[in-house]
């Protein structure tokens, strides 16, 4: 029997089916709010168009909306979107994608490998190291599932100055799979926390207008002495390795993945 309305799977999947839409969720996992110009310029189609697929993308619960004059800004609705969007695109079969056809989408693509946001935290190398020295001295569990150690909680408050809440709707921290690495790095209230520290302190700054962040000197001094990363270099392709402090988890040097 044909259902008479929409199931609302098949409808949150026809949302993000189509290639303009999918795109600008994409891009708005840099947690940011865009407006609908620069969306429409990013994906490369009109402006019309960009505000019918965005419309589309509001009504369904994606996005959120807020109008400054005669601007229309939207964001991702919340971390939960981030995560589906995120997930999906981890899922997808990026190994079959075409090499970038010039050196300047090669570099881009090396530059979200190597670091960028996922919504409100780290991911790309960096995240996934991130994760793996935290993990290795302790202070982040992942044998029974991703949860913070009291020596975590500790560290938290007294590195970062962040007393990091307890309960709440959103968990404090879990895995994310990193869509490059294929590997989970930090996301929860203490992978946004960690993110924004790393920004607020200058220890990475973003590359242009997109997701893609680079670690900065003082990015290379914070990461040795907290967690015992490595500086062999700078830019947005900077190598991290981990000291043996941290009981050497995986390189950034690895591959470079996708976008």
């Amino acid at each position: 029997m044909t259902p008479t309305t929409p199931v609302p799977l098949a409808a949150l999947a026809a949302l993000l089916a189509d290639g303009t839409r999918a795109t600008f969720c994409l891009a708005l996992l840099d947690g940011r709010a865009w407006s609908a110009g620069e969306l429409a310029r990013h994906a490369g189609v009109a402006a019309s168009t960009a505000s019918e697929h965005l419309s589309q993308l509001v009504g369904g619960g994606l996005l959120a909306e807020e109008r400054q004059g005669r601007h229309r800004y939207v964001r991702l609705a919340g971390p939960e979107v981030a995560q589906l969007v995120e997930d999906l695109a981890a899922h997808a079969d990026l190994g079959a994608a075409a090499r970038p056809a010039t050196l300047r989408a090669a570099s881009a693509a090396r530059a979200l490998a190597g670091a960028r946001t996922c919504y409100d935290h780290l991911a790309g190398r960096l995240g996934v190291t991130i994760t793996d020295a935290l993990t290795a001295r302790g202070l982040l569990r992942q044998d029974a599932g991703f949860a913070l150690s009291d020596e975590g909680l500790s560290w938290f408050a007294a590195e970062l100055g962040a007393r990091l809440p307890a309960g709440g709707r959103r968990p404090l921290a879990r895995p994310c799979l990193d869509w490059t690495e294929r590997r989970h790095h930090l996301a929860g209230t203490a992978g946004a926390v960690l993110c924004a520290t790393a920004l607020e302190r200058g220890w990475v700054t973003r590359i242009g207008s997109g997701r893609a962040l680079n670690v900065t000197r003082a990015g290379h001094e914070a990461l040795a002495r907290l967690l015992g990363l490595a500086d062999l270099g700078t830019g947005p392709e900077t190598a991290l390795k981990t000291g043996p402090a941290a009981g050497a988890p995986r390189s950034l040097s690895g591959r470079a993945g996708g976008g």
